[in-house]
């Protein structure tokens, strides 16, 4: 696989301190939340937007908790993931007219997860088409869409969604 110079994500990276955990970063700076692209932040838990998407609108719902084991969260905070979930996709399909949506989590590295330590749930939009011939000729995805107008326009969707 070819890589692509990317000096923006070594700078987050560095912010954070060494080996600090950037969901958890998030949770104890909430004053930084148009820098790190929270969207919205609940009782137990807050959705960000994935600073390295799949496809433009790609987000996560996150635990306060930092933990690798789903099975550990309280049956409170894993209701409230899904409760946020369940109106994200809502939003989703009305608001910026989704063709589908992938969800899901990849628990632990073995399965795919790029920070392991802390569980997070993916949101991902898809659209008919929305990947080319690059992605499998030159594996690089093409972010079609301004990333942080993107972000403004969802963060201002929300309220009208998660109550």
């Amino acid at each position: 696989m070819e890589h692509l110079y990317a000096p923006w994500r070594d700078a987050y990276m560095k912010r954070l301190g060494e080996g600090e955990c950037p969901f958890c970063y998030i949770v104890t700076h909430s004053t930084q939340d148009e820098e790190t692209k929270v969207l919205y932040r609940a009782e137990h838990c807050f959705i960000v937007m994935n600073l390295y998407p799949y496809t433009p609108g790609h987000f996560m719902v996150i635990p306060n908790q930092h933990t690798d084991k789903l099975e550990e969260l309280d049956i409170t905070v894993w209701n409230e993931i899904n409760d946020l979930v369940h109106k994200c996709v809502k939003m989703l399909k009305a608001e910026l007219h989704v063709g589908g949506i992938n969800l899901g989590m990849n628990l632990g590295r073995a399965a795919g997860a790029g920070i392991a330590e802390h569980v997070h749930y993916h949101i991902v939009p898809r659209w008919e088409r929305d990947t080319n011939f690059i992605t499998t000729i030159a594996k690089t995805r093409v972010y079609s869409v301004d990333f942080d107008d993107l972000y403004r326009k969802i963060k201002n969707l929300i309220p009208q969604y998660i109550k």
